[in-house]
């Protein structure tokens, strides 16, 4: 499969793009996006797009949503351009606020097939990029946002239409991630929180997580500040967190 990455899919440019891989190569899947509503979606699947990746100003080193004021919050776009694009059978990639396995678990019961995982595996040892220790000796690695400085001028402002303009506005942050060791361990740890969160929902496969959703017998509550934090760790004087052990 071909992804046509663009911050925002639903572009004459991209719709072009789309057009010609799919006459040129009927046979080629293409994922095409960003998108967050349904008539952005609805443009890209009229134009061919096999799939369609979701999600605009919500990751972690993006400010697209602070300087463009652009964007939409991610549960409701996912839900939206899922329940439309199934109409059509094309599936959508979760893109973006994917931070824990739960997030991963969300994605999947608000109707994506999949979750992309950014910065969720930024600190692992497989991804580019040099440790280093900070000053209370934690170990860290950089990590970078496609719309930020950095990346535009190594040419990642194409995906932003800037790379004409002499003046290059960032849409993300450079910043560092802590060290999460190998994907070969961490990946399990995301694997093993995905099963146990679709086992307590009752689900066995992310089809049925699906058909629980549009049935209506999966749905959403939502919660309060006093039931968020209940959510989480509260109440002690300290704690430590530790996310796996083997």
């Amino acid at each position: 499969a071909i992804v046509v990455d663009s911050s925002q899919g639903d572009s004459t440019f991209q719709h072009d793009m789309v057009r010609w891989m799919k006459t040129e190569f009927p046979d080629l899947q293409v994922i095409a996006g960003n998108v967050v509503t349904k008539r952005q979606a609805k443009h890209l699947i009229d134009c061919g797009a096999d799939a369609l990746r979701v999600g605009m100003g919500i990751g972690s080193i993006c400010t697209t949503q602070e300087v463009c004021a652009c964007g939409r919050a991610q549960a409701s776009a996912v839900y939206s351009v899922a329940k439309f694009a199934k109409q059509f059978g094309v599936p959508i990639l979760a893109d973006g606020g994917i931070g824990s396995p739960g997030h991963v678990v969300k994605a999947l019961c608000l109707g994506a097939g999949a979750a992309m995982c950014g910065s969720l595996l930024s600190g692992t040892e497989e991804t580019p990029g040099e440790y280093f220790y900070d000053e209370s000796g934690v170990r860290l690695k950089r990590y970078r946002g496609m719309g930020s400085i950095d990346a535009m001028k190594k040419g990642s402002d194409d995906r932003y239409f800037g790379a004409n303009t002499s003046l290059k506005v960032a849409q993300g942050v450079s910043g560092t991630v802590q060290d999460k060791g190998s994907v070969h361990r961490y990946i399990p740890y995301l694997v093993q929180g995905l099963k146990h969160g679709m086992q307590d929902i009752g689900a066995e496969t992310i089809e049925s997580l699906r058909e629980k959703l549009y049935s209506g017998e999966l749905r959403f509550e939502l919660r309060s500040p006093a039931a968020q934090r209940e959510g989480g760790v509260h109440g002690l004087h300290s704690f430590e967190r530790k996310l796996f052990a083997t």
